[in-house]
């Protein structure tokens, strides 16, 4: 049988992972229209609401969403801003504009994705005054690095590279002036699920090794070895979505694993459940007024089979493993 040709950009399983960009940034532009949490960035990269999504999908990326974002703000402050934050398979995701807004801006935000994604993000943000604003307002000077696949300013930057390919990825972080000696957050959201589990591991080596005070935190799959688990790969097989990671993905004890056998210091993870009940409950409790759900064993499925997981390394001593819930 002849060697499995090296990926290249457009095969059909990378192409598949690209589509899974557009779900996500659907069902969040579905739920912010139903208030379940604010995103006035998010209709530039999709206009319209588009079909209505099952509560307990809305729910689930309530949760998602302040969850990543709780751990996020956390670092971002323990640092005061003094950090960077790097965004793997980004995706069209507004995180930057919204701490631009709040005033928790890293020293840099970069963000990394395939290059066909990265270069319609950038299309978007070019043409798109309150996308492009922000950026202008941070940068000192009067031009903007800007080429298809990659966009620079002082503090914002996306990049097209293959995250399965380091060198390449280090080189053009390095490139934009990714400083190894900053306090560093680390985010994937459903991203190292779609590597081979030596892939996803080189990342993740990769990160522990670049910088000495870290976060590394991570939103994926969880216990897909049980029955909801294995009709949810399927239904993503599907649509030629293969979850080549997924043995990393069986339980709490495997996702902590992968960060603690490759370098980093302490690891941590819930899943979404018990995050979804640790989340400020006046909040939840507006949330859950905001549409009748009435299937709440279907919503607590789906909870357990997603997991936050989040590691750290903390050379300067910033209080990094007290991060939590």
């Amino acid at each position: 049988m002849a060697a499995r040709q090296p990926f290249t950009d457009s095969d059909t399983a990378d192409e598949a992972v690209r589509a899974t960009c557009d779900d996500a940034t659907i069902c969040k532009r579905f739920a912010t229209s139903k208030s379940y949490w604010k995103d006035p960035y998010i209709q530039y990269f999709v206009r319209s609401v588009g079909e209505r999504k099952a509560p307990e999908i809305n729910r689930g990326y309530y949760a998602r969403v302040r969850g990543v974002n709780h751990l996020l703000d956390a670092f971002i402050r323990k640092a005061e801003c003094d950090c960077q934050v790097i965004n793997l398979g980004a995706g069209l995701d507004t995180t930057f504009w919204r701490l631009k807004d709040e005033n928790l801006m890293p020293r840099k935000f970069f963000e990394v994705d395939f290059p066909t994604v990265v270069a319609r993000k950038i299309h978007y943000i070019k043409t798109k005054p309150p996308l492009s604003k922000p950026l202008i307002e941070t940068h000192s000077t009067d031009s903007l690095l800007l080429d298809a696949h990659s966009l620079d300013s002082d503090r914002y930057c996306i990049i097209g590279a293959d995250l399965r390919d380091i060198s390449n990825l280090d080189e053009k972080l390095k490139k934009f002036q990714l400083n190894p000696e900053l306090p560093t957050l680390l985010l994937s959201e459903c991203v190292l699920v779609y590597m081979t589990p030596s892939q996803s591991s080189n990342v993740v080596h990769w990160a522990a090794e670049t910088f000495h005070t870290a976060m590394f935190i991570n939103y994926e799959q969880l216990n897909m070895s049980d029955r909801f688990g294995q009709v949810m790969i399927e239904n993503l097989q599907r649509r030629q979505c293969i979850l080549a990671g997924v043995e990393a993905c069986q339980s709490l004890e495997s996702q902590k694993e992968r960060f603690l056998k490759t370098g980093w210091e302490h690891a941590d993870a819930l899943d979404m459940m018990t995050v979804y009940s640790m989340l400020p409950q006046e909040d939840v409790g507006r949330i859950e007024r905001l549409e009748f759900l009435d299937e709440k064993e279907l919503l607590q499925q789906l909870l357990q089979h997603y997991t936050i997981c989040w590691a750290t390394k903390d050379k300067l001593n910033l209080g990094l493993s007290q991060l939590a819930f």
